[in-house]
């Protein structure tokens, strides 16, 4: 959204993906579309199986990603992602494979 400025409202997105996910390329996959949508975070393997995607920028760009996510577009298979959303913390450069 932007606001009566022109400024685009920005977002911190979280998003734990569960399903086969890990050793697919699907990391590599979100940093590609996090990076066309120009926002910055990581995309980390967790030790239970699921990916931690942790992106920032504009709200409706951390949107696209997440329906990026939940889309049968992605390698491996999707089962579920649990979304939380926050105001963002800054301090991210690029956006990196953890």
């Amino acid at each position: 959204m932007e606001d009566v400025t022109g400024e685009q409202d920005t977002a911190r997105l979280t998003a734990w993906v569960s399903g086969t996910v890990q050793g697919v390329g699907f990391r590599w996959w979100t940093r590609c579309r996090a990076l066309e949508l120009g926002l910055v975070g990581s995309a980390r393997n967790l030790d239970d199986g699921r990916v931690r995607v942790l992106a920032e920028g504009s709200e409706s760009h951390c949107q696209q990603l997440l329906d990026l996510l939940r889309s049968t577009s992605s390698p491996g298979r999707v089962d579920q992602v649990v979304e939380h959303w926050s105001a963002p913390q800054g301090g991210l450069e690029g956006f990196v494979e953890e």
